[in-house]
């Protein structure tokens, strides 16, 4: 293709609604342009990417025996509403109505369509197993887009999903996913890490995030860097820092102090000269319309996710102040688990073995010295808390890191939410009716190319790897008003063409400096220069990589880049 026929409408500065790297440059190198709030326009370099990525997602899930379906974007109130989720799904569903008043959705995900199939279609266990997938536009009434293509409204996912007989299906299902996915990823040039992941309103036994290290994301995961565990900060578990400071001794009886206008954790740190970590934090949720009382470490915080798990409630929610005073009758910040009967009592793991803690006293503006759980109080135990950086691994006991990532993959064990609610159902081969088990698998094919950008780049702008870049190759002559650089770009041209290369002729009547800057900018890997050396017989390979020029002569300058692309 020829650089002066596209359209390519390359920024000098960074737009100024951009924040993260990867907004910037696929604004600036003329990849997207926005349409409305977490809508974007994919210009013909972006749409060659994507395409690049499809096509590699493609190829591993057909390999697996994947079938390729396309599902409507546009769905039936009905099916969402058999499976439960027309109401769990809350504002992220976006909503709408026919002209006849029916109810409809824009989908975010097709467990329900693919389920709808399955239950039309399939009637045997000889029909089993089942891999169906699609490559298709996704919706989701996100509330505040940000990041370029990290957080939109629009989106295109490559969702795929299972169908087997049992629990061992599945897993050789789940199992194949898993490797195609890191097939793929290694393929598109990416770095990432899969982590242990909680299943949300997707629901199911066991997950798994495929996650990029960004600043740009809004992910943290835990990782031990010795033995490898890892998992997103959500399902993160660990072994507690040491607090820091020893206990007082003996077998105390809780003792009632005074801590005027004292309410916070820090407040009362700071009036006893004790850390934080001597302190239990009260935390009281409503769950299921009823309260609960949570009980932590001073300088811990709640996981929602854990407890949203634990309560069986996801949308729990802190409970007011009014309903506070009404059920311990004393205002929050004064707040604690001794002589509490009304409601069920948590208390996480890190509090067990503690002793002589201090605890709000259940009386406005006073607190209790000498806490004790076990003997003071009692309550349920579990993982309550969320992963501090320096926690010990559970498995090996070397320090735990957080790294804040971006998702671009999530594989679900969904087991029989759908397939049961949604009365899925074959005959197994005894003659009896059986419920078939599922997986569900996405992949966010923009998050591809935004997560390699945010991962390769500098300040000139993208260095991308070659399988996802727009071409593979520019061919750059200097002067192409000169006839002997121009004759000798074609043929170069032809060349790579001939090669099966994915090459770019920058014929612009430019300044060098311009097309080196332009073609720096969009991420091409490889740029061929042709200038002075040519008399010589040689041209200039440059690598966009690396930086690194070298001379070779313009008969193998082709054959040279195939050679580095393999």
């Amino acid at each position: 293709m020829l650089w002066s026929k596209l359209f390519i409408p390359t920024l000098r500065e960074n737009p100024a609604e951009a924040e993260v790297a990867s907004h910037q440059l696929l604004l600036r190198a003329g990849y997207i342009r926005q349409l409305a709030a977490g809508i974007y326009n994919y210009l013909f370099l972006a749409q060659r990417s994507l395409l690049k990525i499809q096509n590699i997602v493609r190829q591993e899930m057909d390999a697996i025996g994947g079938q390729e379906m396309l599902l409507p974007g546009l769905n039936p109130a009905e099916v969402w509403q058999e499976s439960g989720r027309w109401d769990v799904m809350g504002d992220n569903l976006f909503r709408l109505k026919d002209r006849f008043g029916r109810d409809l959705c824009l989908g975010m995900t097709h467990e329900e369509v693919m389920t709808v199939i399955a239950r039309g279609e399939l009637r045997s266990y000889k029909q089993l197993p089942q891999i169906w997938y699609q490559i298709q536009t996704k919706f989701r009434d996100e509330p505040r887009p940000k990041s370029g293509l990290l957080r939109v409204r629009q989106f295109i996912m490559k969702d795929s999903y299972t169908f087997d007989m049992d629990q061992a299906g599945l897993d050789v299902a789940y199992d194949k996913h898993y490797k195609a996915y890191c097939r793929i990823f290694e393929r598109c040039g990416l770095e990432y890490t899969v982590v242990e992941a909680h299943s949300g309103a997707m629901g199911g036994s066991q997950s798994h995030e495929f996650m990029v290290e960004s600043d740009a994301g809004e992910d943290f995961i835990a990782i031990c860097k010795d033995c490898g565990y890892s998992a997103n900060l959500e399902k993160a578990v660990s072994v507690p820092s040491p607090p820091g400071a020893k206990d007082p001794e003996g077998d105390l009886a809780p003792e009632e102090f005074h801590t005027p206008g004292r309410k916070t954790i820090a407040d009362i740190s700071a009036f006893t000269g004790l850390p934080e970590t001597s302190q239990m934090k009260s935390l009281v949720l409503v769950a299921d319309g009823k309260p609960v009382l949570v009980l932590l470490r001073g300088d811990h915080q709640l996981s929602e996710t854990k407890f949203g798990s634990i309560s069986g409630d996801p949308e729990f929610r802190q409970a007011r102040p009014d309903e506070i005073v009404e059920w311990f009758g004393a205002e929050a910040g004064s707040l604690g688990p001794v002589g509490v009967k009304n409601m069920p009592v948590y208390a996480d793991q890190a509090l067990v073995g503690r002793c002589n803690m201090i605890a709000g006293a259940n009386k406005s503006d006073y607190h209790l010295r000498h806490v004790t759980l076990g003997k003071d109080f009692q309550a349920e135990i579990r993982e309550l808390r969320q992963v501090n950086e320096g926690d010990a691994c559970t498995n090996c006991g070397k320090p735990l890191v957080i790294r804040k990532t971006v998702e671009i993959g999530h594989i679900f064990k969904l087991g029989y939410k759908y397939s049961e609610s949604m009365g899925l159902r074959v005959l197994a081969a005894d003659g009896k009716e059986v419920t078939p088990i599922m997986g569900s698998y996405g992949i966010g094919i923009e998050r591809i190319l935004a997560a390699a950008i945010e991962l390769y780049h500098d300040k000139d702008g993208m260095i991308l790897p070659a399988a996802i870049a727009p071409f593979q190759v520019v061919v750059t002559p200097a002067n192409f008003n000169d006839a002997a650089q121009a004759e000798a770009a074609r043929t170069i041209y032809e060349g790579c063409r001939k090669l099966g290369l994915d090459v770019l002729l920058d014929d612009r009547d430019e300044r060098p400096g311009v097309k080196f800057k332009d073609a720096d900018l969009i991420g091409i890997p490889f740029r061929i220069v042709i200038g002075k050396k040519l008399a010589g017989g040689s041209v200039e390979l440059v690598d966009r990589k690396t930086r690194q020029s070298t001379d070779v002569p313009v008969a193998d300058v082709a054959r040279a880049v195939a050679e580095r692309l393999n």
